[in-house]
């Protein structure tokens, strides 16, 4: 460690031996540097990116001497050549930043070729717009598990248009459904979700380059050049601002935890459905884990790691929010968003990828559900308004009536799957109004039938197959849409980076 501090010193690295004349404390070293270069194989494409093009328009723009271009090209091609992993971080040369130029000095050998990079460039420009990139791609992988996902649930939902379901509120049957609508339940958030990844996207995509700084650079610095060359979609204005932002980062953490509620929320209920108790889902052996000491035991461990999943993504939000709750213009914020929110995004990719394949695999049991969909008197709600339209009795009366029936059918050991019948209401009014209703009871068992309540629903966003249908309709444009635009961005991503590699290599070899 000492022969490697001498060496950094020697080389005058990080202004020792300029305007420092101490070499870095080992507790320095051991602490924040070691806890930026941690971060060096997340941020080292995106900086490697954000250095080529930086390059390239200095080049354009005339501003490093001919004589430097093709020695810094080359050695920038050389760095970008080297897998993130395979760079040898090394916490006495600091930050990322500072690693790379140490690696770029010993691969430039003419005399202060590589030091034309500085050029109108702080250090956290460099990191910042290596950083933005980084989490520019990890967003957008994000975004293409997360339409994936979207596309499984809206291909379930097709099939189980007519598959019948017991609706819970409180874990208690509420009103049939099916298990089309509920599903849908889940793709309506989700696609909310992608509206807010969207924006979100377009946010992160603004380019800070040639800030200078803070107040902007005297050097004519081409930014819209710089932008494109590293495919921005804009460029962040104020010079100031596009360097110490913190609101994206907050904004894309939340995004990130607002989508892995859904999913929480989707698992927590697979969870209960999986159980023997419920019966309604049997998930794949490739999905489950088995118990050490009981050998009996299927369990959900992968629902359980989207839960656990979920709650870590609140936990980075938390580190982000706090992280930069700090006068501006302050190192603090970022030195931790540089990880903790790729980090965070690769975390939820994966954890939505995980759901996807769950679902994918999952077995429901469909006979085990529509015979459930009529338990629990789960049709008394229907038959409170077939009281109010066949014996003109108002909402609160007919609520009454059937809460007593239904109480006197439990107490007599009446299996909650069987209807209420007309005698039994006969006895309930009696009881409360002092007088029969006198209602058929074919009218009456109609009136329970999960099939019919669920066709019943025909009005916007109902069960009934054909609201369900025009539901679906709905979502697959918008997912449509969604997936186009998500391919699109991958294939622009590609050829702008390939053509800022072709302007590079042109430079190295001219």
């Amino acid at each position: 460690m000492n022969e490697n501090k001498q060496r950094a010193a020697q080389a005058g690295h990080m202004g020792y031996g300029s305007r420092l004349t101490e070499q870095p404390a080992d507790e320095l070293l051991q602490s924040a540097f070691a806890h930026e270069v941690s971060d060096g194989a997340l941020l080292y494409h995106g900086m490697s990116l954000a250095d080529l093009a930086y390059c390239v328009m200095l080049c354009e723009c005339g501003l490093i001497p001919r004589a430097a271009r093709q020695p810094l090209m080359r050695g920038l091609l050389e760095l970008h050549a080297i897998p993130a992993d395979q760079f040898p971080f090394d916490p006495v040369f600091g930050d990322v930043y500072t690693n790379r130029e140490q690696a770029l000095r010993e691969r430039v050998p003419e005399s202060g070729a590589d030091g034309w990079l500085r050029l109108g460039r702080a250090r956290r420009e460099s990191s910042t717009v290596g950083y933005l990139i980084t989490t520019r791609a990890y967003l957008l992988r994000l975004i293409e598990a997360h339409a994936a996902l979207i596309k499984v649930l809206l291909r379930l939902a097709t099939e189980h248009r007519t598959t019948l379901m017991p609706d819970y509120t409180y874990l208690q049957k509420a009103h049939p459904t099916t298990l089309a609508h509920y599903l849908l339940s889940f793709v309506a958030p989700l696609l909310r979700d992608s509206e807010r990844l969207r924006a979100a996207y377009t946010r992160v995509n603004q380019s800070p380059v040639g800030v200078g700084s803070v107040n902007g650079s005297r050097l004519p610095l081409d930014r819209a050049r710089a932008a494109e060359l590293l495919g921005f979609e804009g460029i962040a204005a104020h010079t100031r601002d596009a360097m110490w932002q913190a609101d994206v980062a907050i904004e894309v953490a939340a995004d990130v935890v607002i989508l892995m509620t859904t999913l929480d929320r989707l698992a927590e209920d697979l969870y209960i459905f999986a159980t023997e108790e419920f019966g309604y889902l049997t998930l794949a052996d490739a999905h489950s884990r088995i118990s050490v000491i009981m050998p009996q035991k299927k369990n959900p461990y992968s629902l359980a790691y989207v839960r656990g999943a979920a709650r870590a993504s609140s936990a980075a939000l938390y580190t982000i929010i706090a992280t930069n709750q700090t006068p501006s213009g302050q190192p603090d914020n970022r030195i931790f968003a540089y990880g903790e929110l790729p980090r965070a995004l690769d975390r939820a990719t994966r954890t939505v990828r995980l759901l996807t394949g769950v679902l994918e695999r999952a077995e429901w049991h469909v006979a085990r559900m529509a015979a459930r969909s009529a338990e629990g008197f789960s049709g008394a709600t229907d038959l409170g308004d077939y009281l109010s339209e066949a014996a003109d009795l108002d909402p609160r009366t007919a609520h009454r009536i059937i809460g007593y029936a239904v109480r006197k059918a439990l107490e007599a050991g009446q299996p909650s799957g069987q209807p209420l019948t007309s005698v039994a209401l006969d006895q309930a009014a009696q009881a409360l109004l002092g007088r029969t209703l006198n209602l058929p009871d074919d009218a009456v068992r109609k009136a329970q039938e999960p099939l019919a309540i669920v066709e019943s629903r025909r009005g916007i966003g109902g069960a009934s197959y054909q609201s369900v249908t025009a539901l679906l309709e709905d979502y697959q444009v918008r997912y449509q849409d969604y997936q186009w635009w998500e391919d699109q961005e991958q294939v622009r991503l590609e050829m702008v980076e390939q053509t800022l590699l072709t302007l590079a290599r042109t430079i190295a070899e001219s």
